[in-house]
């Protein structure tokens, strides 16, 4: 039991660190991102080249990969999204055109990503050794991940809740009219927001490759997970991710080692549509009025 709580609390903070991103690119920049996913796999590729090809260790690839997510999510957000939101007469246009033009672009990066490593499931070892906690023994990757997932979520919150860009972000996600009458330049603060989240994608790719093994073509169960997490606990409430992901991660770790590994999928939209039937707008999300 212990072992599989402790399996659980790890695969919930991966989960609760992927959907705190796409709750900053969809509570914020109010974009709909499916190819999220494979931005997370990309990431965990390139850490697998880096200590594959150059032998260097997934820290230090930790500290090249994340801040060239950071790059090229904001890039992508200036090029390809930005004229989207200009056309866009609402809110809920944007997020149709976002869900439209983030689908093929999951293609692209997928077909890119199967074009230089095949389709072919691929891992690397590190400090896969045992590690005794409370007296079961756990491989200190994990661990290892856990640690800086909750260090990089707590970081956030902190960053939301107590500087002046955090304001301005949660301004923009609870009414961006509203913020630019107080001089918050939306434009900027969402392609700022769309490009933590692909900094935050990035940093859980890394962490992830580290003791799982993934494919080309993982992405789209990541995507799935995120969008499931972000809707239990209520669009743009990182508490609320936290909340879920844990949630799931312990229900998949306690189903797979007490029921049958196959069913985790299923207890998965299990415990969500039976939040939704309970709360309609997740754990910590207000109903609109």
């Amino acid at each position: 039991m212990l072992n599989a709580v402790l399996s659980g609390l790890v695969l919930g903070g991966m989960y609760a660190l992927i959907a705190m991103g796409l709750t900053l690119q969809y509570g914020v920049a109010r974009i709909m991102n499916l190819s999220y996913g494979e931005l997370l796999i990309a990431a965990a590729f390139a850490s697998y080249w880096l200590v594959t090809g150059s032998a260097l260790n997934p820290l230090l690839g930790f500290a090249l990969v994340v801040p060239l997510a950071f790059g090229l999510s904001y890039a992508l957000y200036r090029v390809l999204l930005t004229p989207l939101v200009r056309r866009a007469r609402s809110r809920d246009a944007l997020e149709v055109d976002s869900i439209l033009a983030t689908f093929g672009m999951m293609f692209i990066v997928q077909g890119l990503m199967l074009m230089m490593f095949g389709g072919a499931y691929v891992s690397y070892s590190f400090l896969a050794i045992p590690v005794s906690v409370f007296g079961e023994a756990f491989a200190a990757n994990r661990l290892i991940a856990f640690g800086l997932a909750v260090a990089i979520g707590l970081a956030l919150y902190l960053a939301l809740t107590r500087t002046r860009i955090g304001t301005a972000i949660r301004a923009v996600a609870v009414d961006p009219a509203a913020a630019q009458l107080v001089a918050i330049d939306v434009a900027w603060i969402s392609a700022l927001a769309f490009a933590l989240g692909g900094a935050l994608v990035a940093a859980a790719g890394v962490l992830i490759s580290m003791f799982l093994t993934f494919s080309a073509t993982s992405g789209v169960v990541f995507t799935m997970k995120a969008l499931i997490i972000v809707v239990m606990g209520g669009v743009g409430n990182l508490l609320g991710c936290l909340v879920a992901g844990l949630a799931l991660g312990l229900s998949e770790a306690l189903v797979a080692a007490y029921i049958d590994p196959g069913l985790t999928l299923a207890v998965n939209f299990a415990l969500f549509l039976a939040v939704l039937l309970v709360k309609p707008a997740g754990l910590f999300g207000r109903a609109a009025r």
